[in-house]
């Protein structure tokens, strides 16, 4: 696969030039003020270097500085000057899109002296956000009890376990690594994995966030990969969960992982490369049922990342990275526990190749270019689709279990993006800041699915003398995307108030035409259709304003608001599935037929916050919010679902019909730069009502007979309380420990009960969605990690370490059926989040 798809995209990779860590969303810069301690009065010439880089730069007559268009990281930072002693401050943290303030103060000295080392301490309060941002490093995301980045999402105030952001649904956070997109965009989500060693922090933005970040309403993740430096680097980590025998331990996944990253110079100060690799194997949770029927493992992925960059000079780079990741698993169904092969197996493969260049043209100014080539391919079902034996399931005497035949799945997607991005920034004055930007995106969009699927009552239960249902189509198409963006950040107090005011333009041309379709009465809830021309989808187009405040309130408090208009475009398959000609001659029954024609989905979101400095170590804060999402994607029916004849054309479309709302309020407290405690709580009352909660839920339920009811009710991940611990502490031994405790209060189903799994126990009462709770919920997380020196000169050590999910085993439900029993009719344990599990690693560093 990989061989594959490089050289598809080798020409056109090489013929452009690529950016991986100077996008929008990955540098931030330093800046300060360096003194003479005794007098206080500013120091002209003084030498700034950051350590490991060519990053450099010099005091002016006021004795300030400011170095630009640094990747955001951890780094040591020197000043020097003749007669002067030097210093290093270590571990400096650059913030993407932000400034690092760092201000020294030199003492003088007749003779070269040892060279003074201070830990920087980052500012509790970041005077340059006025949003709601978490800014997660290297060394946290090692220490925390996490499988991967996207896990970090969940940890965050106003999040919920599945990635929902203040109440929007989780195909609406826009995941980027180094700056460009990494999404699924035929179905949504994360669309390829990366090595949890190649990270050297990231940046979750769940409030507003700058026009430079388009195609997100609700959240945007922003992930920052490693680069090499002038000293070597190598690392080591194995993972599992299986160290005791089955027979003592049968709580496990019998997972393992193994990673290896390397990194350094190839060319001293010149030349640098980095690479990380990933393996993980596992047969999950269910690998007892799934032992009777498959070898181990189940489920198998490889994951990698590597990056060579070229320094010309100071001010101009260039570098190549390249991405991928490869995974192939089986579903698990616990209806289908007695007939597990009869699940077609799935495959995932990814690749992004990219190569940059990123020139600082003066102390106030510098631009990045960028062009990007990214694959992915998923696939159901190994075999031909010729193979599909189209037969209806066996199932035991109660209709319970699928006891034999095939599941008709089939399916084959690729999708191509080709990106070219550019952007400019300018210091117009020490406090006034502009960026300019652009991007283009061609897309090569190719879908070929056959899906037959038994007709199922609201209750779950089969109808095995009902014909299957037929959801297969096939399309091909090339749409484009573009947008330009213009952010003007203005200091009006210098370590004051800003004001930051952005507008974006976005456009999308569908490349598709709409079928007209017109359904001609012959009998009563008799239909036959005539598809009587197309019509070309139209260019869209939209408007994005964003603006952001943010004032001093005295000394060590703090106020910020903002306000935004966000977009996100429609998932493919939403504009696609079902309109060609052969899927409208297919003969195609039931099929959601895609709407080329769909509006963006919009939300307008503001708030507002204050935070206030507690102590030197300790920061509270208090934030509103409330969002307004509309334009959202359902289905409307096209033709009764009882008619005899519904036509090629289905039974329904998409459409932008659906809305919803959110508001809350979330209070953190935060505690930072202490040696035995740091860390966070945090408590969040949130509410979220709409009119629907997934797409194509009011055309199930209308094809199910219950209309539903036209009032909004609360979605499915409508948590009113949640509270969230992080707390890192050092026990005796040098122990380090990460906590982290999850609570929120019981989320909403749909209580409409049965008797016989057909038809409801009142038929008299509507149907009104999630009109009952669950249970709270509750977890406690644990990482434990003990570090073992091995070289003081090269930094060498060993690292063991325990990770604990669900320390307490608690049985926190996931989900429960109309009837109000946990996991169903059958008692699925699948209704119940994971049990405890345990892993030991150890991780080698040089």
């Amino acid at each position: 696969m990989i061989l594959y798809v490089t050289r598809k995209f080798i020409g056109s990779v090489l013929t452009v030039i690529v950016i991986s860590n100077a996008l929008g969303g990955t540098t931030g810069m330093l800046e300060g003020r360096v003194t003479d301690k005794s007098s206080g009065e500013p120091l002209i010439g003084v030498n700034i270097l950051i350590m490991g880089t060519s990053f450099g730069a010099a005091t002016d007559v006021e004795g300030k500085y400011l170095i630009n268009n640094v990747r955001a990281g951890v780094y040591d930072v020197r000043f020097s000057m003749v007669g002067y002693a030097t210093v290093v401050m270590r571990r400096v943290t650059i913030l993407p899109d932000l400034k690092t303030r760092i201000d020294v103060d030199l003492s003088q000295a007749a003779i070269e002296m040892e060279v003074v080392e201070i830990r920087a301490e980052r500012p509790l309060i970041q005077k340059d956000l006025a949003a709601t941002a978490f800014s997660i490093s290297e060394a946290k995301i090692e220490r925390l009890p996490i499988s991967g980045f996207s896990e970090v999402l969940s940890l965050q105030p106003g999040t919920t376990l599945e990635g929902n952001v203040r109440g929007g649904r989780t195909t609406e956070v826009m995941y980027l690594i180094d700056g460009i997109p990494a999404q699924d965009v035929i179905t949504g989500g994360l669309g390829t994995n990366l090595p949890r060693s190649s990270i050297t922090g990231l940046t979750v933005h769940t409030g507003g966030f700058d026009a430079e970040y388009g195609n997100a309403m609700s959240g945007v993740v922003n992930v920052i990969t490693k680069g090499g430096s002038d000293l070597h680097n190598l690392s080591v980590r194995y993972e599992r969960d299986g160290w005791l025998p089955e027979r003592w331990h049968r709580q496990q996944d019998r997972f393992s992982e193994l990673e290896l990253s390397a990194g350094g110079p190839m060319v001293k100060r010149r030349l640098f490369y980095f690479t990380a690799t990933n393996v993980t194997v596992t047969d999950t949770r269910w690998w007892q049922d799934f032992s009777r029927f498959f070898q181990s493992p189940v489920s198998q992925e490889i994951s990698g990342f590597g990056k060579v960059e070229y320094h010309l000079n100071p001010t101009f780079r260039v570098s190549t990275q390249v991405l991928y990741s490869m995974r192939e698993w089986r579903d698990y169904e616990f209806s289908w526990r007695f007939n597990l092969n009869g699940l077609p197996v799935r495959s995932r493969d990814a690749l992004r190749l990219s190569t940059n260049i990123s020139h600082t043209l003066s102390l106030h100014s510098y631009y990045t270019f960028s062009a990007n080539a990214f694959h992915m391919r998923s696939r159901i079902n190994a075999g031909s689709k010729e193979e599909l034996s189209l037969l209806p399931h066996e199932y035991d005497f109660f209709l319970r279990y699928v006891t034999g035949g095939d599941r008709n799945w089939w399916s084959d997607t690729k999708q191509t993006i080709y990106t070219v991005k550019g952007d400019f920034t300018r210091h117009v004055s020490a406090i006034h800041l502009v960026k300019i930007g652009f991007e283009l995106n061609q897309y090569e969009i190719y879908s070929d699915l056959v899906k037959y699927e038994p007709q199922l009552t609201y209750f779950g239960k089969p109808l095995v003398d009902a014909p299957l249902l037929n959801y297969s189509n096939a399309y091909s198409y090339r749409p484009r995307t573009g947008s330009l963006f213009l952010q003007d950040k203005i200091q009006i107090v210098e370590e004051g108030s800003n004001v930051s005011l952005g507008i974006r333009w976005d456009f999308f041309d569908p490349r598709a035409e709409r079928p007209t379709v017109e359904f001609i009465p012959v009998r009563p809830n008799e239909y036959t259709q005539v598809v009587s021309g197309n019509v070309r989808a139209r260019l869209k187009h939209q408007i994005s304003p964003r603006i952001s405040l943010a004032a001093p309130v005295g000394p060590a408090s703090f106020f910020f608001a903002n306000f935004g208009h966000y977009f996100q475009f429609p998932l493919f398959d939403y504009l696609y599935s079902g309109i060609n000609p052969a899927t409208l001659r297919s003969g195609a029954k039931n099929v959601s037929a895609g709407n080329p024609d769909l509006e963006p989905e919009r939300t307008v979101m503001w708030e507002v916050g204050f935070k206030h400095g507690v102590s030197e170590r300790v920061v509270a804060s208090a934030t509103y919010f409330r969002k307004a999402i509309r334009n959202q994607i359902d289905s409307k029916t096209l033709v009764p679902f009882d008619s005899k004849y519904s036509g090629d054309y289905g039974f329904g479309s998409y459409v932008n019909n659906a809305e919803a709302n959110a508001s809350g309020v979330e209070f953190v407290l935060h505690r930072e730069q202490h040696e035995r405690l740091t860390g966070s709580l945090s408590y969040t009352y949130m509410m979220t009502e709409g009119v629907s909660e997934y797409v194509g839920q009011r055309m199930n339920y209308e094809q199910w007979g219950f209309p539903l009811a036209t009032q909004s009710f609360p979605l499915s991940w409508d948590q009113r309380h949640t509270v969230k611990l992080d707390a890192d502490f050092r026990l005796e031994g040098d122990i380090d420990v990460n906590l982290i405790v999850l609570y929120n209060s019981a989320r909403p189903y749909t209580y409409f009960p049965t008797r016989d799994g057909f038809s409801p126990a009142d038929t008299t009462k509507v149907l009104v969605p999630n009109n009952r709770r669950m249970d709270e919920f509750v977890t406690i997380n644990l990482k434990l990690t003990r570090r073992f020196g091995l070289d003081p000169a090269s930094k060498s050590a060993i690292v063991v370490y325990a990770d604990i999910r669900n320390l307490l085993n608690m049985k926190n439900v996931k989900w429960m059926d109309s009837s109000g029993r946990i996991g169903g009719e059958l008692g699925d344990p699948g209704a119940y989040h994971d049990p405890r599990r345990v892993r030991v690693g150890l991780r080698f560093e040089i």
